[in-house]
């Protein structure tokens, strides 16, 4: 059997609902025939304080980084996405680079941010199957 293709992900999220993020890493690390890195900064693991103007910059350098080398984009869909600075600043990032955004659909979520549904090249449901596949297909 061939070896199979190592994707490389950036999970958007916030860290106020980090239940989220840390829920879709463990849906791609169950994935059966399915190999990734994850590019993402988890909450425990944070780059620099943003609430000073040079940790901003920095920040935005940092995730600049590591978005630049990902094979997808994957944001959590959750309203509280459309108030939140960083979320959309990873997006304009995502989109500078031309990555495919694929956009994450809570578990019984009815809605989800409209600039999300317009970014996105996909929106899907939250499960493991509709994750892979859609990383497969978008993926650069």
């Amino acid at each position: 059997m061939p070896e199979l293709k190592t994707y490389d992900i950036f999970i958007s999220h916030a860290w106020f609902y980090s239940k989220g993020y840390n829920n879709a890493v463990k849906l791609l690390d169950g994935a059966a025939n399915f190999k990734w890195r994850n590019y993402s900064v988890p909450e425990h693991d944070p780059v620099i304080d943003p609430n000073t103007e040079v940790g901003k910059k920095k920040l935005i350098s940092e995730l600049d980084e590591q978005i630049k080398p990902v094979n997808c984009f994957l944001i959590i869909a959750g309203m509280y996405a459309s108030y939140k600075y960083w979320l959309q600043k990873e997006v304009e990032i995502a989109q500078s680079y031309g990555k495919p955004i694929v956009g994450l659909i809570p578990w019984g979520q009815k809605k989800t941010p409209q600039y999300i549904q317009n970014v996105a090249v996909e929106m899907i449901p939250w499960s493991t199957i509709s994750i892979v596949t859609a990383v497969r297909l978008n993926s650069i």
